[in-house]
């Protein structure tokens, strides 16, 4: 994300600002006037609402206002104006926060642009957020460090079904004070009616998604009317403008009485006689001596120091970057929490969370995605959909798969248990974002709710006759041999004669083919991509079973994801996946239709059928590749055994 930035306060502004006060001010003046500046509080807001509500002018217009702007980016405005501007030739000052060029060209926001900016009371970071629904990932980025949202609306439209959107996420990642302001008065007349209608509406929409604090305000972000100082045209409006109410507003959280979490960013280790954990404090309060829990391990030690670069600290609390020491020598790395041994935070691999999509393709159930929260980052998938949110009537409705800016309310499992804290007590531990296992796109966000606690009481049984013995009664490896390839491309064909000659051999097999298992264990499953995903699953689940009871298991499914085919691969110990490709044309697998299959999906009697109307995704590395079109079937077949008996 390219993040735009200009001088904060504390600097070249304020130097000389304190300059023009004070002429003759000597060092201990300048030194006063910067003491006095970073006493002041400090609040984090956003703009959002649907394109064209006037997000970047009402910033553009707050810098200008509040006199922030340097004599050289006023000119540098200016001639912006007249070449790239909207108000024919006019001052845009939209354009101080479209720092892209594309966005001037369009003349919309399209990333997330952050402006700083003060006054004598407070000091600001604000986040213009874009507006288009195609952008909706990058204003829950800026939404996520917010303590308040300015929601746009402008008078003439009213309500939009992406200012209903970016309320939701609003409330979704705990914002709790929203300053509704409602734009562009003046082409309305200013009329009380207008505004009171929209003000009703939103008070409505505000209650049910549980946003606490509302504050209205008529407003032309343009002209300038209540923005910072009152309007003559709203004598009906006796609320606080804009600014105002951003300088007095107090968001302060009523946070939840935790212990101390230390997500370790990192193991501080310089030399043999120095090992500490690095990171800032995500909660609560530590000094030494504490006694603390690593978590999700559980061992116990005492804190020995505080390091800082600055020397070592007596106490040391929540914000504060810091490397710990402790008087045990414990196992702790990356991703793990320190935390209060009398206040520790829970531990869970099963969770009910929120879920913002993100991606242009489909969040599909049973598929492993990797999830970041704080510094841990493990395997993820979501086992069940919930329900998702009309986002415009708040409904709950059903779905099997989520579309890009649906949101949804999920059970989540992980391949691992974490430390982490339900979101609303903490934004740090109880936020998180899901990444494409492929691609290392961020696909979603999202925010824990509770642990499911589902398998607490559920334990691994140990037996005393494990896969190796049953593999050294049989003399044979285990092996999980994964055919995949077109429909026709001759994967069933390949593997019983596999499975011929190695049960020739003496070897035991068996054979996982996917009609057959369409007969039984996944007969309630379709064909589309939310069933696919699961279909290999529950075959994968089947094949790790079999493996571990000696057997060499020979898989024959199209299964035509990556992920899906990397997360079955991710159940066996190394070397005991084989990735055997069926390699066969499109056109000569359709060409040979034995079941008529292709036929009826070009007429449109099977729909989501792979290699017409839904992808293939061929292996990039598999063990073997079989190319149907150079070789026949018997030489192939001996190819795989061969490789098998290596």
């Amino acid at each position: 994300m390219a993040v735009q930035f200009e001088f904060p306060p504390g600097g070249r502004d304020a130097l000389r600002t304190a300059d023009r006060a004070a002429p003759a001010a000597n060092d201990e003046g300048i030194a006063a006037y910067l003491q006095q500046h970073e006493r002041k509080s400090l609040l984090r807001f956003i703009t959002c609402g649907s394109v064209d509500d006037g997000k970047s002018t009402l910033i553009g217009r707050l810098l200008h206002d509040t006199q922030r702007l340097f004599e050289d980016q006023l000119a540098a405005l200016d001639a912006d104006s007249r070449r790239h501007g909207t108000r024919n030739g006019e001052i845009d000052y939209a354009l101080l926060v479209d720092g892209l060029a594309a966005e001037r060209e369009q003349g919309i926001t399209i990333d997330v642009a952050y402006r700083y900016f003060g006054t004598d009371r407070r000091k600001f970071i604000v986040a213009d957020c874009p507006g288009h629904e195609q952008y909706t990932r990058n204003m829950a980025t800026g939404a996520s460090t917010a303590d308040l949202a300015v929601v746009l609306v402008d008078a003439r439209k009213g309500l939009l079904t992406q200012t209903r959107r970016h309320s939701y996420i609003v409330s979704l990642l705990g914002i709790r004070h929203v300053v509704l302001a409602v734009n562009k008065m003046d082409l309305v007349d200013f009329d009380q009616a207008v505004f009171e209608r929209i003000v009703a509406e939103y008070r409505e929409l505000a209650d049910k998604l549980g946003i606490e604090h509302v504050h209205a305000v008529p407003l032309s972000a343009l002209n300038g009317d209540n923005l910072t100082t009152a309007s003559a045209a709203t004598p009906w409006f006796g609320g606080a403008n804009v600014l105002e109410y951003l300088e007095t507003v107090d968001t302060a959280r009523d946070a939840a009485e935790l212990g101390l979490r230390l997500p370790v960013q990192w193991v501080n280790r310089p030399h043999q006689d120095f090992r500490g954990f690095a990171g800032t404090i995500a909660a609560g309060a530590v000094k030494p001596g504490d006694e603390i829990v690593a978590l999700p391990s559980g061992r116990r030690s005492r804190v020995q120091r505080i390091v800082t670069a600055d020397g070592d600290l007596e106490h040391a609390v929540a914000g504060q970057a810091i490397t710990l020491t402790l008087e045990d020598e414990l196992d702790i790395s990356r991703g793990d929490v320190i935390a209060s041994a009398r206040q520790p935070a829970q531990v869970a691999d099963q969770f009910a969370a929120h879920l913002l999509w993100m991606d242009a393709n489909p969040l599909l159930p049973g598929r492993s995605y990797w999830l970041k929260l704080g510094t841990r980052t493990v395997s993820a998938s979501i086992t069940e959909i919930k329900h998702k949110i009309d986002v415009n009537s708040q409904a709950q409705l059903a779905a099997r798969q989520l579309e890009l800016n649906e949101v949804a309310y999920c059970n989540l499992g992980l391949d691992q248990a974490i430390a982490f804290e339900a979101y609303r007590d903490n934004r740090e531990l109880g936020g998180f974002i899901l990444i494409d296992r492929q691609t290392n796109a961020t696909v979603a966000a999202g925010t824990l709710d509770f642990a499911l606690r589902r398998a607490e009481n559920v334990h691994w049984q140990p037996v005393d006759v494990d896969k190796a013995a049953r593999a050294r009664n049989k003399r044979q490896r285990p092996r999980c041999v994964w055919f995949t390839g077109l429909s026709g491309s001759g994967k069933s064909t390949i593997a019983n004669l596999v499975d011929k000659q190695l049960h020739a051999l003496g070897h035991h097999t068996f054979i996982l083919d996917g009609d057959n298992v369409r007969h039984g264990l996944n007969k309630d499953l379709g064909f589309t991509d939310a069933d696919r995903v699961e279909n290999i699953r529950r075959v994968a689940e089947v094949a790790k079973l079999m493996t571990d009871a000696g057997l060499i298991v020979l898989v024959s499914f199209i299964s035509p994801f990556r992920a899906e085919r990397g997360l079955a691969r991710e159940l066996f110990e190394d070397g005991e996946f084989v990735e055997v490709f069926v390699d066969t044309p499109l056109e000569e697998a359709e060409r040979r239709d034995v079941k008529g299959l292709y036929a009826k999906a070009r007429a449109g009697k099977i729909p989501n059928f792979t290699g017409i109307d839904s992808p293939y995704e061929a292996p990039e590395s598999p063990e073997l590749r079989l190319a149907t079109l150079e070789e026949d079937v018997q030489s192939l077949a001996q190819r795989v055994v061969d490789y098998l008996r290596d």
